[in-house]
């Protein structure tokens, strides 16, 4: 019998193979998920598209299990030295035994379906590749996911623009499972086993389709698809692999694709692929092969059929078909595997943000409200170290701001924020001296507000604030290619507050550039700290804008391109939840008394998470800047530089503002806030 050759399409005509002859398959391992495939083998059988011939595995099948004419070894080598005739084998055993069996069966002159995750290492994928191109044989990989017929049809809906331009993909898996899934076997939960890898883990394995699927739907399929594989993972479980990760991948061309997978949700839900548009996002719930496209036309929702991959197999060597999930086509799959076989254990998630739910070997954990993290991480991608959740791994900041020797903000350069939530420098999380956090940062209704900082909407037509845009022709939000960044120039003066009596300053240099990367503006910025006394402390920020050219730069809001009351840019603190809230300022209170009022100073004060708090915003005497503050729909505060027009940086005439705010433990009053400010003295 003559082989068949390997094409780029990793399907020709299969000349080896005459289409009057049944195949013969054998099976490698009978129990686990190969207990699906003896039943999708009987099926076919049933349908005379296939001849089961032979099985292995050290535990044999229960009798009467088989039909008495298929052969049962203990291993693939005894079944290999017996000769059974079989043209196909399928591997559905451990991890670590995928390899050296395929190999085995490729030298046999056997095609190969081999389960997920293929391999254990990317020497191992090349080195399998290798043999299967130099033998001319067929590797299939159990994705099963790939056969959906809801792929093709999201494509061809991307193409037509059905959903906009693409902004990027998320995959979600977060799924339940208790101590017995990793006493199951030896290998369940290991990284190695006897030296050996496995790297078994929730993307590698438990929810692997998520991340297989989603690279099909970004066209990344080879290992020169992909540009970087970034991970953060960590574990509930008593374990060496991970059970609780985020990947993020980005391809050669430019995509990104984030991955939030967890083991140790509070209740199991069906995992899906997401591509998000600039029009609406479309949600591949792929075990269910349900496609839901959400557009500003409204929702539908349409399901879709499946072709069996060892169906689809055995029509390629017949040679009718395209492989579905040629091995060829999980290099990107590997790469990722690779990159969290070769990284650092994963950490484990302290007692405190982990329930244990249930006894004995049916006890699971649950991660504090890893639902919304994971949505969250998605959303803006970005990791949970990222996001500060309190379990992660801590991101360092670029520098800290101290008051009587206690830490009471992080700066953040905003390196690491996504391209479409206008990266810039921020300060998060800030403190009072209590320890209190009174900022949040990439929230999940607003992922591209970030902490305290300096944003605007509309710069000479570029998005420095981040997220859709408001246009006057729109007369609403939009997503367009606009956004800016803001890149520090140089490093900054610091110098570090000691006391009362010693402020701490930073000096920046700061250029906010287009979407090309070209200067639109350039500023001098200012923060100033001091301790007021051991309950307060002060943030000054002051800042100028110049047009970074020789011509007048105009400087908008929503509101100056027409949004009702929506003059928001400039200054703005974002708040995280925060209970009991109560902004107010000496002439009004309540968000509807006090947001497009110009006063003085302005308060903010609560529970949050850690204590109770009082923000006083206080503007330079004479300031016509309206507050900008949102309370019911989220917390936040800011004091809008062009409320209703747009105000113009001319060259060598800056724009320049300075607001300072004090920071305080425990819940002040008017009287407080008035003498706080009087005993300040000059804060122009």
């Amino acid at each position: 019998m003559t082989q068949q050759s390997a094409t780029a399409e990793f399907g020709a005509p299969g000349t080896a193979h005459p289409p009057v002859a049944v195949p013969r398959i054998a099976l490698v391992g009978v129990h686990g998920f190969g207990e699906r495939h003896l039943t999708n083998l009987a099926r076919l059988e049933e349908a005379g598209a296939l001849e089961l011939v032979a099985v292995a595995d050290p535990n044999p099948p229960a009798p009467g299990r088989l039909k008495d004419s298929v052969a049962v070894f203990p291993d693939l080598d005894r079944l290999l030295a017996a000769g059974p005739g079989a043209d196909v084998v399928i591997l559905a055993t451990p991890i670590q035994t995928h390899a050296p069996l395929a190999l085995a069966a490729l030298a046999a002159g056997m095609d190969v379906y081999v389960e997920k995750p293929p391999v254990a290492s990317l020497a191992q994928y090349s080195e399998v590749l290798a043999a299967a191109e130099a033998a001319g044989r067929l590797v299939q990989v159990g994705f099963q996911s790939l056969g959906s017929h809801a792929l093709p049809a999201i494509r061809n809906l991307v193409r037509s623009g059905g959903i906009g331009d693409v902004l990027g993909l998320s995959a979600k898996g977060q799924w339940v499972r208790n101590k017995a899934y990793f006493k199951r076997s030896r290998w369940a939960g290991k990284r190695s086993l006897d030296g050996i890898d496995v790297v078994d883990g929730v993307a590698t394995n438990a929810l692997a389709h998520a991340v297989a699927t989603a690279l099909h739907l970004a066209g990344a399929h080879t290992v020169a698809d992909l540009a970087s594989v970034e991970t953060d993972l960590y574990r509930a479980h008593d374990t060496e692999s991970d059970d609780t990760s985020i990947i993020r991948i980005r391809t050669a061309h430019g995509g990104t694709l984030m991955c939030g997978l967890t083991l140790c949700a509070p209740e199991q839900s069906d995992p899906t692929v997401t591509i998000h548009g600039t029009r609406g996002e479309m949600t591949l719930f792929y075990t269910k092969d349900e496609v839901v496209v959400t557009t500003p036309e409204g929702e539908r929702r349409e399901s879709y059929g499946r072709t069996d991959l060892l169906e689809n197999l055995l029509a390629a060597r017949a040679g009718g078909a395209t492989l579905l999930c040629p091995l060829q086509h999980t290099g990107a799959f590997t790469l990722v595997l690779e990159a969290i076989r070769t990284l650092p254990a994963p950490q484990a998630i302290r007692p405190e943000h982990i329930t244990w739910e249930g006894e004995g070997d049916d006890a699971h954990p649950v991660v504090h409200g890893i639902p919304e993290l994971i949505d969250r991480a998605c959303k803006a991608q970005a990791t949970f170290a990222e996001l500060g959740v309190p379990w992660a791994r801590p991101l360092p900041p670029v520098r800290s701001l101290t008051v009587y020797g206690t830490t009471v903000a992080d700066y953040q350069d905003g390196s690491h924020i996504r391209a479409v939530s206008s990266p810039r420098p921020y300060l998060h999380p800030v403190r009072t001296l209590g320890g209190t956090v009174v900022t949040d940062h990439q929230p999940l209704d607003h992922v591209w507000h970030l902490g305290v900082g300096v944003a605007l909407q509309d710069v000479d037509g570029v998005n420095f604030w981040g997220g859709r845009t408001y246009t006057r022709e729109a007369g609403g939000y939009v997503w367009r290619p606009d956004h800016g960044s803001i890149a520090v120039l140089e490093t900054p003066v610091e110098e570090a507050a000691a006391g009362a009596g010693s402020p701490g300053r930073l000096q920046e240099r700061l250029s906010w550039n287009g979407p090309d990367g070209a200067p639109v503006l350039a500023e001098e910025r200012t923060w100033t700290w001091t301790g007021v006394n051991p309950a307060v402390w002060s943030l000054s920020l002051e800042f100028a804008l110049s047009p970074a050219g020789d011509r007048p730069v105009s400087l908008g809001s929503p509101g100056s391109n027409g949004r009702h009351e929506g003059g928001y840019g400039g200054f703005f603190w974002r708040l995280p939840a925060c209970g009991h809230a109560n902004v107010w300022t000496a002439a009004g209170s309540g968000e509807s008394g006090v947001h497009g009022s110009v006063s003085r100073w302005l308060a903010w004060s609560g529970t949050f998470d850690g204590g109770e708090a009082t923000l006083v915003f206080v503007a330079p005497e004479g300031s016509t800047d309206p507050w900008f503050v949102r309370k019911d729909g989220y917390p936040g505060v800011g004091q809008s530089l062009a409320w209703q027009a747009p105000v113009s940086a001319e060259p060598g005439v800056p724009v320049r503002r300075k607001i300072t705010v004090f920071v305080a433990d425990g819940i002040l009053g008017t009287t407080d806030i008035e003498d706080l400010i009087n005993q300040q003295g000059d804060l122009s």
